[in-house]
């Protein structure tokens, strides 16, 4: 008798744990994840530019409202359209590439709104320093993708930072602003 429940037994527990874990993995989508920044110059007119290179992924769990997300950006592919504030950017008055050649956002922590997505929070390491960020959605959808026949969840994702809590203090003393606009466009891939 022992023997016959050992098998009910372990069904359940098999689909105890299938209902109640539901996170699923999702690789960013380079071709539509965008990390981009503005800062004001002189009060006049704002400074875009954008990174071209960037990875990560997201652990996504609707049910229980939670998730995590990796976000690599190679600071050297940074691009503003015009090639010698590029390579300004690029020195060590700023992201300093040599050295730090890589900004990464991690966070763990998600708010919600329903079903939908309207917060993360967690950590920005740029410059070899580490601070918190939180970015708010403004945009946040998930939809099975035709093309790739995958789920794929996204939005777009908002945040201002101090720049000179990473020890970015270039043009401070001239009048240029410490903060920094961060907006992450972000599509991943259902894995």
């Amino acid at each position: 008798m022992r023997s016959s429940l050992l098998p009910i037994v372990a069904a359940a527990a098999l689909l105890a744990g299938a209902t109640t874990s539901q996170a699923a993995s999702y690789a960013i989508d380079p071709g539509h994840t965008y990390v981009t920044f503005e800062i004001s110059h002189f009060g006049t007119s704002t400074n875009r530019g954008r990174f071209d290179k960037k990875e990560g992924s997201v652990v996504f769990d609707r049910a229980a409202k939670s998730g995590k997300v990796e976000i690599t950006v190679d600071t050297s592919s940074v691009n503003t359209g015009f090639v010698p504030f590029n390579k300004h950017l690029q020195s060590a008055d700023l992201f300093d590439v040599e050295k730090f050649p890589t900004m990464k956002f991690v966070a763990d922590k998600f708010n919600f709104n329903g079903d939908k997505v309207t917060e993360v929070s967690g950590n920005l390491t740029l410059l070899g320093k580490t601070n918190p960020l939180t970015l708010k959605a403004t945009n946040f959808n998930c939809y099975d993708n035709p093309m790739l026949k995958r789920e794929v969840c996204g939005g777009d994702f908002e945040g201002t930072l101090d720049r000179t809590q990473y020890g970015m203090n270039y043009g401070i003393d001239w009048g240029f602003p410490k903060n920094v606009r961060l907006v992450v466009q972000v599509e991943a891939v259902k894995q």
